[in-house]
């Protein structure tokens, strides 16, 4: 193998996740989702109960029960903040054994940019 070459292994299967965090990662995840895209979990991450609800992820991590009711963060990414350290463990565990991770989530609002 030469200096600049890597082995690879092209029948390793790598574990994959997509990580959709608040309203704009989780229409990202759900139009992947549409689009068939395969060898892929998708995981959508919401403070926004009714909006996790209608996700077409794999798995849903409601964040920020205390914080935010279900109600979602409300454009405030402090709220968003708090709303992950309170549910840490939840994200945490839902990356176990993930080789790769890709997060996608819209700026602006209050769960994805906080």
């Amino acid at each position: 193998m030469g200096r600049y070459e890597i082995d690879v292994d092209d029948n390793k299967v790598v574990s994959i996740k997509v990580i959709g965090v608040g309203g704009g990662g989780g229409n990202a995840v759900n139009r992947m989702v549409k689009c068939n895209v395969k060898d892929v979990e998708f995981v959508a991450v919401n403070s926004d109960k009714p909006a996790l609800n209608k996700s077409s992820a794999t798995h849903k991590i409601l964040i920020g029960e205390k914080a935010t009711k279900g109600r979602g963060a409300g454009a405030r990414p402090e709220v968003g903040l708090k709303a992950a350290e309170e549910s840490k463990e939840a994200i945490t565990d839902i990356l176990q054994g993930c080789e790769m991770v890709f997060v996608t989530a819209g700026m602006g609002g209050g769960t994805g940019t906080g």
